[in-house]
């Protein structure tokens, strides 16, 4: 049966359709459309600069045709009948196909497994090459409201220029609610092409705010670092992306050279990124030995891993409840060696790994494929990491002037027990 009979079908039975459909509004329908699917054997492909591995995969046709049977097309075909008959508005057809994709891929009920459309997928790549076109701010997500919060705004970027600040609360972008949505989607309505503006809504202070922003070339800053008091290094790496381990060398090599006895890294608010990235940076401060090993769901491991060099400084890790996925993977490994003090807060637990998959037509798939362990075989999922030094953070100085490295409490207590172990 295809498609054309079942249209035929439901106009012979008009009035007994039209009684179910008008029942169904009533009550609120809820409905996922389920579609059929093209799926092309992928060719393997390791895609390094997006910090997921591409794999090959081959059409699963028993399950295809388990999900895609003759009584799904023609519940397919009734709904679109239904939503063609009595949706107030015109029906968006080229918009239908993707929300299909999406709505298969969510019914999953796992948040980081998703559906990206050609255009979301080709930001999102060029997003984690470490340049992009956007407004220069750093996004990040609460794990139980999914509220999502402008933690950094980079100076002189486009956020800057419009006025936005650190701690104002996304309402909406150009009229998509951010209430809901996972973090990797809701950026792909803030991003945009160079010149392009955005209406972002925001709340700060209690109340709402309107910025019209120009989104602009971005190169992000992955890496801060400076030279503290009593020659401690300090480090803080806001995301994992393509670019941050070649400018966490050198700003190690940099400190090094300015006679550095101690160092802090600081991932606090860094909500993660390439597996790649963060072991080539591990790798520059541990001991030979195992960094983080995966596991699928048939048991398949993969263990990254370091050589011989190693800091040979004493080390302090600042955590927090945002420090996330490879933010994890690093404090994780940190405290497995006790090559470090760990200070903070509990981190948010993550522990599991997505690829991206892409599909025939330009868009793709990231789908959660492993769960990762810490070199001594901790899952951390759910669970987070516990630092060694429970410390709230407090700035102790005045908040309405910029911020002052010398006024944060958990800086000054890195500081301090660094100090007694040098």
């Amino acid at each position: 049966m295809d498609f054309q009979e079942d249209f035929e079908l439901i106009e012979k039975d008009t009035k007994q359709r039209q009684r179910i459909y008008r029942k169904g509004m009533r009550r609120g329908i809820a409905w996922t459309l389920v579609f059929m699917l093209v799926l092309s054997v992928a060719t393997g492909v390791f895609l390094k600069k997006n910090g997921f591995v591409i794999t090959s995969f081959k059409m699963d046709r028993k399950l295809a045709s388990q999900i895609l049977s003759e009584p799904v097309q023609k519940k397919t075909a009734e709904v679109l009948s239904a939503l063609s008959a009595y949706y107030y508005d015109d029906i968006p057809t080229e918009k239908l196909p993707d929300g299909m994709y999406a709505g298969l891929v969510s019914s999953l009920g796992d948040k980081y497994t998703s559906y990206f459309s050609k255009e979301q997928y080709q930001e999102y790549l060029d997003g984690t090459n470490g340049t992009y076109y956007g407004i220069g701010a750093v996004l990040t997500q609460d794990k139980e409201s999914l509220q999502i919060t402008i933690s950094k705004v980079y100076e002189g970027s486009p956020a800057d220029k419009a006025g936005l600040k650190a701690g104002d609360v996304f309402v909406s972008a150009d009229k998509t609610k951010a209430e809901g949505l996972e973090l990797a989607k809701f950026v792909n309505y803030v991003r945009g092409e160079k010149g392009t503006k955005v209406k972002l809504v925001m709340l700060r202070d209690g109340k709402e705010k309107t910025f019209t922003v120009t989104r602009d070339e971005v190169e992000v800053p992955t890496i801060e670092s400076r030279m503290l008091k009593n020659h401690t290094g300090y480090i803080a790496i806001t995301e994992f992306d393509g670019v941050t381990a070649d400018q966490f060398k050198k700003a190690l090599k940099e400190l090094k050279n300015n006679k550095m006895t101690s160092l802090i890294v600081d991932v606090r608010d860094n909500p993660g990124g390439m597996i790649t990235a963060v072991t080539d940076i591990l790798d520059e401060l541990l001991p030979k030995g195992i960094l983080v090993y995966t596991k699928d769901k048939a048991g398949k491991k993969t263990t990254y891993r370091s050589d011989r060099d190693e800091l040979g400084l004493p080390l302090a890790v600042l955590v927090n409840e945002n420090s996330a996925s490879a933010s994890e993977i690093f404090a994780g490994a940190v405290k497995d060696y006790k090559y470090g003090t760990l200070i903070g807060t509990k981190t948010f637990g993550k522990g599991i790994v997505q690829v991206l998959m892409p599909l025939s037509d330009g868009s793709a798939i990231k789908v959660t494929t492993a769960k990762y362990f810490t070199p001594k075989g901790h899952y951390i999922h759910e669970k987070g990491i516990e630092p060694d030094v429970k410390l709230e953070f407090q700035y102790q100085g005045d908040k309405t002037k910029d911020y002052d490295i010398y006024q944060d409490n958990q800086v000054l207590k890195a500081m301090e027990i660094l100090k007694e172990r040098r």
